[in-house]
């Protein structure tokens, strides 16, 4: 026999009602990125034991460096899950990004931070002409961006190529506008004698407005309302459509922000990098706890996912692996996510 407790609430006469409440323990097993937590927990303390160079602040810094050039697209992928929608353009849209600024910036000798700007222009509309395909057609997002990545990965290539006679381009170190945009998007900061990429801080911020949108205000209520059920939601006045071409546009965003870390980090592209990272975006979301069928997951969550992505991937290493088992732990670790949520959900239900 099952008990509930309940909390005085207030009426809108000013009297006290009682209402029923769920427990501690009902409100942490529902948190979507539980899963992922304990997977942490798990993988943390797998290699701190069998690899002794993971313990280091050297290395916890290069494991959050990792997670955070994976967590800042993932981020904003997982936000579009929760939309009920899937990007798979993101991997090839950073280099697209990158690309175009560092082509805009050699050729037509602009100032670094004028390429930032028009690529950045770029991104947000491929972004939007994503999103404005999907809710003005009907065809499902997996198909449109499966498009677009196969385009942007042949225009990438294909320009490349035009322009420079090579599949990598020429190194802008030396234009002007350079070493500011290095020092926003791509340098050091020294914390207590580590250094500490500039992408993490910046990862962490992001994380924490991702969080503030979501669930405090009420745009974010619109994106939990269109991934859970559109046509409800629209019944009730949101703007599914805008919602949606808006999330489009933040991974437009997020892809332009690694793109620019990327390039101001190597100071040149190769035109055909980037394939396959898409996968792994929508892989940290899925593991932080993101529902693949939309209206569920965190900005904590797809964070998690990251970190458990960087761990593995570090630590493999810092343990003298065979680096194959990278896959295998980050397929593990879906897998876990998976049946994890699944017995949560059904859990849930029966209560």
């Amino acid at each position: 026999m099952t008990t509930t407790t309940t909390t005085p609430a207030a009426t809108d006469n000013g009297h006290e009602d009682r209402l029923p409440t769920r427990s501690t323990f009902d409100r942490v097993i529902r948190r979507p990125e539980l899963a992922s937590l304990l997977g942490a927990i798990v993988i943390f303390v797998l290699f701190m034991v069998v690899a002794p160079a993971f313990r280091s602040w050297d290395s916890v810094a290069t494991v959050l460096y990792t997670s955070s050039t994976m967590g800042i697209v993932a981020l904003a992928v997982g936000m579009l899950m929760i939309g009920d929608e899937f990007d798979l353009s993101s991997g090839v849209a950073v280099t697209t990004a990158a690309l175009a600024a560092t082509m805009l910036n050699y050729n037509l000798h602009l100032n670094s931070w004028v390429g930032a700007a028009i690529s950045l222009a770029i991104a947000l509309a491929i972004g939007a002409l994503n999103g404005w395909l999907v809710t003005r057609t009907g065809i499902p997002s997996f198909l449109i961006t499966l498009s677009a990545f196969l385009m942007l990965q042949g225009l990438n290539l294909a320009i490349t190529k035009l322009v420079t006679n090579q599949v990598a381009t020429p190194t802008i170190a030396d234009m002007e506008g350079f070493y500011s945009a290095n020092m926003v998007f791509a340098s050091n900061v020294n914390v207590f004698g580590v250094q500490v990429r500039v992408t993490v801080f910046w990862w962490i911020l992001f994380v924490v407005l991702a969080s503030l949108l979501l669930h405090r205000t009420r745009f974010g209520n619109w994106i939990f309302a269109a991934g859970g059920d559109a046509e409800a939601a629209y019944a009730v006045g949101v703007p599914v459509r805008r919602v949606k071409i808006t999330l489009f546009m933040f991974v437009g965003f997020a892809a332009w922000f690694v793109g620019m870390h990327t390039l101001f980090t190597f100071d040149s592209i190769q035109a055909g990098q980037g394939v396959g990272n898409e996968f792994l975006y929508i892989i940290a979301a899925v593991i932080g706890g993101c529902a693949l069928t939309g209206g569920k997951g965190t900005a904590v969550g797809t964070a998690i996912g990251a970190l458990i992505f960087g761990m593995t991937n570090q630590g493999i290493v810092y343990a003298g692996w065979n680096p194959d088992w990278f896959k295998f732990f980050l397929g593990a670790m879906l897998l876990f996510a998976v049946v994890t949520n699944l017995f949560v959900a059904r859990y849930t239900e029966a209560r």
